[in-house]
């Protein structure tokens, strides 16, 4: 599993709303100048957050974004997921690429407890946690 760059800067982006506003909204040029993202491409990581609910959004000249919630209510799993679809090791894991063999597959297990233990890593963690 490798996780991608949209899904290390959607953290990188939540992390820096978390600190960067309290009751403004943060314009995605703010967002981008100190993180170091293109705008474009900030741009899709934000929709995808904004998608998943993670965001409120308000345009005009004081627009821009914030959390919808406090940082301790969301996991990093969770943040993850938005931007890089499920976590699993290996396509048998989900039900789309379910083996016919994995009844008898000697791996199966193995892949399973890494699955496990991904998902309890990162759903163990908050972004609160991150930010300290």
């Amino acid at each position: 599993m490798k996780i991608s760059t949209k899904g290390r800067y959607a953290l990188r982006v939540m992390i820096d709303l978390a600190l960067n506003s309290s009751e403004k909204y943060i314009t995605s040029k703010e967002i981008s100048n100190r993180q170091e993202i293109s705008n474009k491409y900030l741009e899709q990581i934000i929709a995808m957050l904004n998608k998943a609910g993670y965001l409120e959004t308000a345009r005009g000249n004081t627009g821009g974004y914030k959390l919808a919630k406090k940082p301790n209510e969301y996991k990093i799993g969770d943040i993850l997921k938005a931007t890089e679809g499920d976590l699993v090791p290996i396509d048998c894991l989900t039900e789309e690429g379910k083996c016919r063999r994995q009844e008898k597959c000697t791996t199966y297990s193995f892949w399973k407890g890494l699955d496990d233990v991904i998902n309890e890593y990162v759903n163990s963690k908050t972004l609160e946690d991150l930010i300290k």
